[in-house]
């Protein structure tokens, strides 16, 4: 069966962290967000691949080209993002008879994914403690019924995760009218097959919406706790790369050949350092954190439950925590990064204009692309910094510039 994997989305929630990378394929783990969904789609048995594409889709179409781990990989372009089913739709010339929906920017599991292949027509169905943040399913006697997006009285605690297994007929259902935000929703088309056929319902035991810098830093969290049973090179050795003698590896630590951990340097798992970065001398890393290609963690740094991206420059004598760093930053000597409220009360980072609570009672900085501090920075909790700006020496950033 083929899975359709929508991945055109630019992902505005996101923030400056896709001013030069769609959101799908922002870093988790070892490979970007959407790798792990077509990854789980081929376990569950996908035989072909369909990907839609658009902002900054090259980037998609580079990553995996026309073949990906044996399975052939085919692309659609969907122009203007107008929708799930304006995607679903972008591809329908080239889907052939039942297939799966996945969205490109969430985490499934394959197990999960496994029941969904098996089960057409359905919908994968999570139980949420807060349902009336997400379209929350009706039930009729095992079956779907609807799909009521938001509601103050959600009818169920199973929310909709965006993975839809379809009938062939249901590429005959898309031209549906766009909704009250001006989007023509996939849900609708469901509602028309609902209307024809029984659609069951299927459990999700884990899923994860990466709408968010934070939900990146909770899907690294996931993924790299796992980073060394699943590495490439696990079973030849998970510290290939130059690993000082004096340096102390405590948990799960993969360094990948090309990296270096240098002299001093302590490392306490769950940490992924990829190859081409370096990491000290004298430098405290604690995971989980992902250490990108090419990034370096200069001397007396301290990194904790973090993302830094490929060329960052953690130079030295800075802190940096529960943040997400971005491609090519470069931290002035002392700059810190604050991740604690004094009240205690949850981190609040205003993003696209919305104030939204992280739910996180640590949460740091969101460093776009480019951003460079000036020596003996401080930047507040919860602050994001666009891409390409800087601070002088000694400023205290304790809003959004």
């Amino acid at each position: 069966m083929q899975a359709l994997v929508l991945s055109a989305g630019r992902g505005t929630r996101m923030g400056p962290l896709t001013e030069t990378c769609p959101k799908p394929m922002l870093p988790v783990a070892d490979r970007p967000l959407v790798a792990h969904v077509v990854d789980a789609a081929i376990a569950a048995g996908a035989d072909e691949i369909v990907l839609t594409v658009g902002y900054r889709g090259q980037q998609v179409r580079n990553y995996f080209g026309t073949w990906y781990d044996g399975v052939p990989v085919r692309y659609a372009e969907q122009e203007s993002q107008r929708g799930t089913a304006d995607a679903v739709a972008a591809a329908s010339e080239r889907l052939d008879g039942d297939f799966v929906v996945l969205n490109g920017d969430n985490l499934y599991r394959a197990a999960d994914l496994d029941a969904l292949f098996d089960a057409v027509p359905a919908v994968g169905a999570y139980r949420a403690e807060n349902p009336g943040e997400y379209g929350v399913f009706e039930a009729a006697d095992g079956s779907l019924a609807g799909v009521v997006e938001k509601p103050e009285d959600p009818p169920s605690e199973l929310i909709n995760v965006g993975a839809y297994a379809l009938p062939a007929e249901a590429c005959d259902l898309l031209d549906v009218p766009e909704s009250e935000r001006g989007e023509r929703e996939l849900t609708d088309v469901l509602a028309r097959v609902i209307e024809r056929r029984d659609v069951e319902l299927v459990p999700f035991e884990s899923w994860l919406d990466v709408g968010y810098p934070w939900d990146l830093l909770e899907a690294n969290e996931r993924r790299l706790a796992d980073v060394s049973r699943t590495h490439p090179h696990t079973e030849v050795d998970t510290l290939a790369g130059e690993v000082h003698p004096s340096a102390t590896i405590q948990g799960q630590v993969v360094c990948e050949p090309g990296a270096t951990i240098g002299p001093g340097v302590v490392v306490e798992g769950t940490v992924l350092v990829r190859s081409g970065s370096t990491v000290g001398p004298n430098a405290y890393v604690r995971g989980p954190t992902l250490v990108q290609p090419g990034a370096k963690i200069g001397h007396a740094v301290e990194v904790k439950n973090s993302v830094v991206m490929t060329d960052a420059n953690v130079g030295h004598l800075s802190y940096v925590g529960d943040s997400v760093v971005g491609p090519r930053v470069n931290l002035g000597a002392g700059t810190n990064v604050a991740n604690l409220r004094h009240d205690g009360a949850s981190v609040e980072v205003t993003i696209d204009g919305e104030t939204v609570s992280t739910d996180r009672r640590k949460f740091g900085a969101v460093l776009g692309p480019d951003v460079k501090t000036g020596i003996q920075t401080g930047v507040g909790p919860g602050v994001v910094l666009s891409a390409g700006s800087w601070t002088d020496p000694g400023a205290i950033v304790d809003r959004n510039r």
